[in-house]
């Protein structure tokens, strides 16, 4: 580490991922969990290294059936992970503007997270679920309203041949939709490269031009499709960054993990690759990259986390990277009947995530009636509602915290093209104005530094 505050936030967020499981430094989703990046190249700190850490990644952490709490005690009698996050937060209060904000909020994020590990160890009261929600998204819990958007899939479904009338018939057409349009899993990386190439050059057209010319070479797509059978996900962007050039740069490579069992229709799936890929988490990731690279932004951008009102701006950013791409601002710009009808239904998919957390954690409902919901108010597959009604709402992070990060993200940075002009959104989006959460990025668009 180069100095007391990059060790503090490696400590701190290498040391919670270790806590609940995850491992930063393995390239597949099935073994990442809070962090989702390692690409400095400084020294893994004790926290990744201590001999208990590989038991506790191996063995699930917190969160295994039974956590080896021998291996727990071990680890932190020696790393001292409550220190560093209380010592980030004391680091955020001689931080100068958004740095400040950011880091005290990172701060904020994993005090929640270490009380909910505490809360599973049987070592400290259950954690509110309304501190867990304003943690994560700096907003209190709040059910979706999928009313309107359910309207307007009922308008082009008709238009596209499949009209109804209740609430069973919209459902039954919304599947019959879906079984005409199905991808061909067996040839989704082909599939995958198209769309890819197709919005990257959108990208290039959209995108590109409002940022500063030193990116001009960064590659926004820099992305192999890996289909992997039987995981618990339906798909994972795993971000490395840690290939060099011979000049010392970063290649900003990047894989996706697509379950090879998920039924996915295209235009659903070219509503994944913006998200996913460009103009979403593999441009947002590389373009930070660089911006660290550069000595643009401090070490917390080189340690991205899951749970955090910065994930929480990410997934906003992906969520309406379709539209970033097509240079619109509204979803009935998009100008493809069949995409604008893939990108509702994924967008009420994502309503369907914050509506899981708030009926299992607010209104404590238990999870075959959250699950039978979900379905007819949100049109999500069976497979996506028992998902998110059990083992991803039932999770103590992902449930209590990072599920709500997806809507709350999606309102923030679609009512943000909708008031912005894009040479001036689009720069402070992707990290230009320093690195900025969803609690900050309007103080960044209003001039404040970072």
């Amino acid at each position: 580490m180069a100095g007391r505050f990059e060790e503090h936030v490696a400590t701190a967020i290498l040391g919670m991922d270790t806590l609940w499981g995850g491992d930063v430094m393995n390239p597949s989703g099935l073994g990442r969990f809070i962090a989702d990046s390692w690409f400095s190249d400084a020294p893994l700190p004790a926290a990744y290294t201590h001999p208990a850490a590989a038991r506790l990644r191996e063995t699930g952490g917190v969160s295994a059936k039974a956590p080896d709490r021998a291996a727990l005690e071990a680890y932190l009698g020696d790393v001292d992970v409550r220190g560093a996050i209380a010592a980030l937060a004391e680091d955020a209060q001689g931080m100068p503007g958004l740095r400040s904000r950011y880091v005290a909020g990172l701060a904020l994020s994993f005090e929640v997270m270490w009380d909910l590990a505490m809360e599973l160890l049987g070592k400290g009261e259950p954690v509110p679920y309304e501190r867990c929600v304003r943690a994560s998204t700096g907003l209190p819990p709040s059910p979706s309203r999928p009313e309107e958007k359910r309207r307007a899939v009922r308008e082009l479904l008709a238009e596209a041949g499949h009209p109804s009338t209740g609430e069973a018939d919209l459902l039954a057409a919304v599947d019959t939709w879906r079984a005409l349009r199905r991808v061909p899993m067996a040839s989704v990386r082909s599939v995958g490269a198209a769309y890819i190439a197709r919005y990257a050059a959108l990208a290039e057209r959209h995108l590109r031009p409002h940022l500063p010319a030193e990116l001009r070479d960064v590659p926004m797509d820099n992305i192999e499709f890996l289909p992997i059978k039987d995981a618990w996900f339906s798909g994972s962007m795993n971000y490395l960054g840690r290939a060099r050039r011979p000049d010392g740069r970063p290649e900003y490579e990047a894989t996706y993990e697509i379950n090879a069992s998920l039924e996915i229709t295209v235009p659903e799936f070219e509503q994944l690759v913006t998200h996913e890929v460009v103009p979403g988490h593999v441009t947002t990731f590389a373009f930070l990259q660089d911006r660290y690279w550069r000595g643009r932004v401090g070490f917390e951008a080189s340690v991205l986390t899951m749970n955090t009102r910065a994930a929480t701006l990410f997934e906003g950013i992906a969520n309406n990277a379709i539209l970033i791409a097509h240079g619109v601002t509204r979803v009935d710009q998009v100008p493809d009947p069949d995409l604008r009808l893939g990108l509702l239904l994924a967008l009420l998919q994502d309503d369907a995530k914050n509506q899981a957390s708030y009926l299992l954690w607010h209104d404590g409902l238990p999870e075959a009636e959250v699950a039978a919901a979900l379905r007819p108010d949100f049109l999500v597959s069976e497979e996506r509602a028992a998902k998110f009604a059990g083992p991803w709402g039932r999770h103590p992070l992902m449930g209590r915290m990072y599920l709500p990060c997806y809507r709350a993200g999606t309102d923030l940075v679609a009512r943000l093209l909708r008031t912005h002009a894009p040479e001036r959104l689009l720069p402070a989006l992707y990290g230009c104005a320093g690195l900025v959460d969803a609690t900050t990025i309007e103080d960044a668009l209003a001039g404040e530094a970072g």
